[in-house]
């Protein structure tokens, strides 16, 4: 039951460039700087299934942790890309935020953890870098200190645009299905769709413990996501896997043509770079989210009828819940 796109007309110039070469420098060290954000909301966090309580989720001008307790009290961590700015905003009224600028490692961990200090809600973090072999520990890492705000704006860019779209597709389901959210960890945006049936135990996963990977993956997944790329591999990509992989899997008919098997990943993938230069880059990241979903549902035998949206079905639904009330049923 293929799934239909309600709106295509995106100016492509949103799709900014992601030169892996040029803005390394920032890459690296942002995604740092969000693990030690993002572990603080881990510290404060109760465990949610499949590690939902630690990411990040793309707002109109940057990331934000959404709202997390702190004992009896909660907190909001954002980063403004466009104003150039962290700020920490809790439900006793006090603030403290600080620029995003150049800055080692090991001082935004120090800026951090006074910033928790300063609206009285004192915390202690692990430094390890998660997800990042040989990397130096958080706290005292004062290699990775590059920063062009241009350059994040542009990671954000690209964020707000795959959250658009991954977000039509998550739609279409109505079974379990993620948030879209950004794993600071791998740093990729991911929606993973679930069949309801368990999975195998994971054996082993080289990025992170494997309680944690088995826990993940407890369940049969099909996973859609964009990763910004690594010095291992220079090229943002989009993905898409299936968990456990379904017989054959690798050797399915997949859209767009410029969608590729990857087997040392064990998913597809599709250069971010073919979806900006598409003539409609929207219907192309959507046909690859579709067509690589539709493969991995169909050769494991999951119940469609059950799990997700008709289009007409999808449609209707809309029109019936918003007729009368004046508003356009995409609500936009």
């Amino acid at each position: 039951m293929a799934q239909a796109l309600t709106r295509r007309e995106v100016d492509r110039k949103d799709w900014p460039a992601l030169p892996f070469h040029e803005w390394q420098p920032t890459l690296e060290t942002l995604h740092r700087w969000l693990q030690v954000l993002g572990k603080i909301r881990l510290e404060c966090s109760p465990w949610i299934n499949h590690s939902w309580s630690v990411p990040f989720y793309v707002t109109p001008s940057g990331l934000t942790s959404g709202t997390f307790p702190y004992g009896s009290r909660a907190l909001e961590i954002r980063l403004d890309f466009i104003n150039s700015q962290v700020s920490i905003d809790t439900t006793t009224g006090q603030k403290a935020s600080w620029p995003l600028a150049p800055m080692a490692v090991a001082d935004f961990w120090a800026q951090s953890v006074e910033a928790m200090r300063s609206v009285q809600m004192p915390i202690e973090l692990d430094p390890t870098c998660s997800e990042i072999p040989d990397s130096p520990p958080l706290d005292s890492d004062i290699t990775h200190s590059d920063y062009e705000a241009d350059h994040a704006r542009a990671l954000w860019r690209a964020l707000v645009q795959s959250t658009r779209v991954f977000t039509e597709f998550r739609a279409g389901f109505v079974g379990k299905v993620s948030p879209v959210h950004l794993f600071w960890g791998g740093l990729d945006l991911a929606v993973t769709r679930f069949s309801g049936r368990t999975a195998p135990p994971h054996s082993a996963s080289p990025a992170m413990p494997l309680p944690v990977a088995q826990e993940a993956y407890s369940h049969e997944v099909s996973s859609l996501g964009f990763w910004p790329g690594s010095v291992a591999t220079p090229e943002p990509v989009f993905y898409s896997y299936a968990y456990p992989m379904p017989q054959g899997f690798a050797d399915a008919a997949v859209a767009p043509k410029s969608a590729q098997w990857s087997q040392s990943g064990g998913e597809f993938v599709m250069a971010y770079e073919a979806v900006r230069s598409a003539a409609d880059p929207d219907r192309a990241l959507f046909e690859f989210a579709q067509s690589t979903y539709d493969a991995a549902a169909d050769l494991a035998n999951w119940n469609r009828d059950a799990l997700e949206w008709s289009a007409n079905n999808h449609g209707q639904w809309w029109a019936s819940a918003v007729r009368g009330s004046g508003r356009n049923p995409h609500g936009c």
